[in-house]
């Protein structure tokens, strides 16, 4: 039987404190606001029980941050697209931002097993003021289990409309894809870190964040397959490919904690599930 969950999260800034309401349908749901960075920012941890998708499974997630609100997301594991001989598996993310509002978004890898047909779409809609730093990162199979991606499909979608669009199709079958270096070379893992706006990035300030990037990526042992861009004035991108997730994740992680103090001065603060 095919799951159809949905969770809507709120958040707004009141009396000085972020607080964030919610509502679900389904196995789909945040755990308690937590606040490690004092009352303006509220960190939470969302939890599907399930733990992964099968054919026909669809997981809505909705986010909206009002004006001077600012949330952070993150999940306690991977997500989990399972093999489907039928329908494809489906996670939409839609994320909106008010004017001067912030959030991160940082969820842990989605892993696409082998014959998985599954997309995973990420939509950003921020009004001018807004900023959001987030990642996407994907690992094909299990490798070092030995649990290779060797058949089925995958569609990954991030979106920031009329703005910047990333959308990739990766059939397991496709070799020159897979393991030519015009595609993924034999990585198994493709991350994407980013941040946008919704107005304008000032030029030094662009330029200042992938100078940052860059630094950190120039002494990484992925800085052969890595590398920070800006397709648009409103956004500030870092992509890399890995073997295996764990050194991508690591060097994402110090790339959004360089950013984080470069755009907001705010300083560094791990969501306390990772160290569990």
């Amino acid at each position: 039987m095919a799951w159809h969950a949905r969770l809507d999260l709120d958040y707004r800034l009141e009396a000085g404190r972020c607080v964030a309401r919610h509502a679900h349908t389904g196995p789909l749901r945040i755990l308690q606001s937590l606040y490690p960075e004092g009352n303006r920012i509220c960190h939470n941890v969302l939890v599907h029980p399930p733990g992964g998708l099968v054919g026909g499974d669809t997981l809505d997630i909705g986010i909206h941050v009002a004006p001077g609100a600012h949330g952070l997301v993150t999940t306690p594991g991977a997500s989990r697209f399972y093999r489907s001989d039928g329908e494809p598996a489906l996670q939409r993310t839609a994320i909106t931002l008010d004017a001067d509002a912030r959030m991160e978004w940082l969820p842990l890898e989605a892993i696409c097993y082998s014959g998985c047909r599954a997309e995973n779409r990420l939509t950003l809609k921020l009004a001018p003021g807004a900023e959001l730093l987030g990642w996407d990162v994907t690992a094909l199979g299990l490798p070092a289990a030995g649990k290779l991606f060797d058949a089925g499909h995958f569609c990954q979608h991030i979106e920031v409309p009329g703005v910047w669009l990333e959308r990739a199709h990766i059939q397991a079958l496709d070799t020159l894809l897979m393991n030519s270096p015009l595609g993924l070379a034999g990585h198994r893992c493709m991350g994407t870190l980013f941040f946008v706006a919704g107005s304008k990035l000032a030029r030094h300030r662009r330029q200042q964040a992938l100078d940052k990037a860059r630094e950190v990526i120039e002494t990484h042992p992925l800085c052969t397959t890595a590398g920070a861009t800006s397709p648009d004035g409103q956004v500030v991108v870092v992509r890399v490919l890995a073997p295996v997730v764990e050194p991508a994740m690591a060097l994402l992680k110090q790339v959004w904690l360089t950013w984080r103090g470069h755009f907001w001065q705010q300083t560094a603060c791990s969501p306390r599930i990772w160290a569990t």
